[in-house]
């Protein structure tokens, strides 16, 4: 589950006030998508997913229409709406933007005032240390959540929210196709070691270093994620 995620119990929907159908029901398919639970190329059935939760089929095709529109789901005349996921250029394109985007929050996380950037830094250290326990553990998926929680730690601290509206959008859709290779060793012990530079680079406030090490360990994994899928 990606760290900015929250669980909405599906019989609390028609409780909730003063927040639009749609937007629930959008955020429950997309918690759905992104956990997996709707996998990749699979048809979204409309009906079933108003009766699950109590609603009736017109915020539910809201809701595609918007999850369509962050080009997680795509609509196929005469056949429905399908959960999509991205071809090996736009895998390429989205980590060249998200190269960019880490670089940026890299830049941004450590020219913090120095009280915020050593807690920020604890805070990835701690992150680090779960990622070992993930590592020994040989428990990609646990490692994979602590990973996704250290980024957007520092896209958080960067403090400007259209970068971390852009991020999560390019986030979840690389996450489409991440859910594929869970299973599999994702260069942790490599991936591990760069996590550790990054870090110490903020906890020194030193900001060209840190924006080139965020970029670079993204341009990495992407790497990395190639070999598991070329």
């Amino acid at each position: 589950m990606l760290p900015w995620l929250s669980d909405l119990p599906a019989d609390s929907l028609s409780a909730v006030r003063d927040i639009p159908l749609a937007k629930l029901v959008r955020d429950d398919m997309l918690a759905m998508i992104l956990r997996g639970e709707l996998p990749t190329g699979q048809r979204i059935n409309e009906p079933d997913i108003a009766a699950r939760l109590g609603v009736s089929r017109v915020p539910v095709r809201e809701a595609l229409r918007e999850l369509e529109s962050t080009g997680l789901v795509v609509a196929r005349k005469h056949a429905g709406v399908f959960v999509r996921e991205p071809d090996a250029a736009e895998l390429q394109d989205l980590y060249e933007m998200r190269g960019l985007l880490d670089g940026f929050a890299g830049r941004r996380a450590a020219r913090l005032g120095e009280p915020a950037r050593i807690a920020l830094a604890d805070a990835l250290d701690a992150s680090i240390a779960d990622m070992k326990v993930a590592f020994a553990a040989r428990d990609v998926q646990r490692y994979y959540r602590e990973n996704l929680s250290f980024h957007w730690a520092i896209v958080e601290a960067a403090g400007n929210h259209a970068l971390a509206d852009t991020y999560r959008g390019v986030v979840q859709k690389l996450h489409l196709s991440r859910l594929k290779n869970l299973s599999q060793d994702m260069g942790m012990r490599a991936s591990i070691a760069e996590h550790v530079a990054i870090a110490r680079a903020l906890r020194d406030g030193d900001v060209t270093r840190c924006e080139r090490l965020m970029a670079r360990h993204v341009g990495d994994a992407y790497i990395r994620l190639s070999g598991l899928t070329g």
